[in-house]
């Protein structure tokens, strides 16, 4: 009798050992909570929501929502960028709520900080924690550094990691209320969107050098890339598109568009700057005549449209629109809406993975 207790105690601890392997496994690389261990092993969207606190995965084969990625109990999340391997994401965790606005957010707050993502398994693989509030973080184009910004109401300062070991290698100094950071086309110049200056910081991506700080419309948020050699400013309160030309590092254009942008995306399939108008869930379409950017026509997608993103071949184009909780597909030839996703609550930021 004692030798079949003996048995059954051992047998007992042997399952318990596995039953706590396998919840290792789900462990949250050192955080504090379980998560179940996902396999988006598929090109999808990945999509912010802001105040659902989560990230919506879209299947972009059939346009349908397959999963939600917890981020351990961090709250308003923003804007989510892919490393050139698409094997990490990077998402700014501000604590804030910016879909009302972009300005006046330099205070400290708690909690701020930057997770890394798994892009197959959705487990977070690093937090960096911050003292002032990131807008974004972004992967150089080399995937070897990351870079984000820590917004200040006297003067913000742009980080940059190293991948490899996650240590702190730059400390930049830039303008007031510091928003997105963002990378040119080439990779060759950051641009920092300085939100209550109404400047942007040219960065030399290289030697992390400012090369000149340009002023640009009011309430500046990101300077988004184009194929084209451009940045496109969107400027919220003077309801602008600044056109930086990134060789002469200078304003080139600038477009008025009478209602607040939430982004702009160039399309070099057939050669549109799409906007996202904020105040009527539209998203704007311009062309360029050789001299001037003008407004073609509007496509209808949900209330306080935001992030453009489109897929590789410039055939689709993915709206997160803020105020309706979801995401537009729209088919860029005819410029209609071909369906209508449902994701979390004020979604925001979006990186497709193809």
């Amino acid at each position: 009798m004692k030798i079949t207790k003996s048995i059954f105690a051992t047998a007992a601890i042997a399952a318990l050992a596995f039953v706590v392997g396998i919840s290792s496994c789900k462990k949250d690389h050192g955080n504090d909570h379980d998560m179940d261990m996902l396999n988006i092993d598929y090109p999808a969207a990945y999509i912010v929501n802001g105040s659902s606190n989560n990230i919506s995965v879209i299947k972009l084969s059939d346009n349908t929502l397959t999963e939600t990625i917890g981020l351990n109990g961090a709250t308003y999340p923003h804007h989510i960028y892919m490393n050139p391997a698409k094997t990490k994401l990077a998402v700014a965790i501000t604590s804030t709520d910016l879909s009302g606005g972009h300005g006046g957010h330099g205070g400290t707050l708690t909690g701020l900080k930057v997770q890394i993502i798994d892009a197959v398994t959705g487990m977070i693989d690093k937090e960096i924690a911050l003292n002032k509030m990131p807008h974004n973080a972004i992967f150089n184009p080399s995937g070897t550094e990351l870079w984000m910004g820590q917004s200040d109401s006297v003067q913000s300062q742009v980080l940059v990691y190293k991948t490899s070991d996650w240590t702190l290698q730059n400390t930049i100094n830039v303008g007031a209320g510091l928003s997105e950071v963002t990378f040119s086309s080439d990779g060759s110049m950051a641009f920092a969107c300085n939100t209550d200056d109404g400047t942007v910081s040219l960065i030399d991506a290289n030697n992390k050098m400012i090369h000149a700080t340009l002023t640009v419309g009011q309430d500046p948020v990101g300077a988004w890339m184009a194929s084209n050699g451009k940045m496109f400013v969107d400027n919220e309160t003077s309801q602008t598109i600044s056109e930086i030309t990134v060789s002469s590092m200078s304003v080139t254009a600038t477009i008025n568009l009478g209602f607040k942008p939430g982004y702009a995306a160039y399309n070099s399939t057939n050669g549109e700057l799409w906007v996202s108008d904020a105040t009527n869930g539209k998203v704007a379409y311009y062309t360029f005549d050789g001299s001037n950017w003008n407004l073609q026509n509007n496509i209808t997608t949900g209330a306080d449209a935001h992030a453009i993103a489109f897929t590789a071949d410039g055939s689709k184009a993915y709206v997160t629109n803020q105020g309706a909780n979801t995401v537009s597909v729209v088919d860029v030839a005819s410029h209609t809406v071909t369906n209508t996703i449902s994701v979390g609550t004020k979604p925001n930021g979006i990186a497709l993975k193809q």
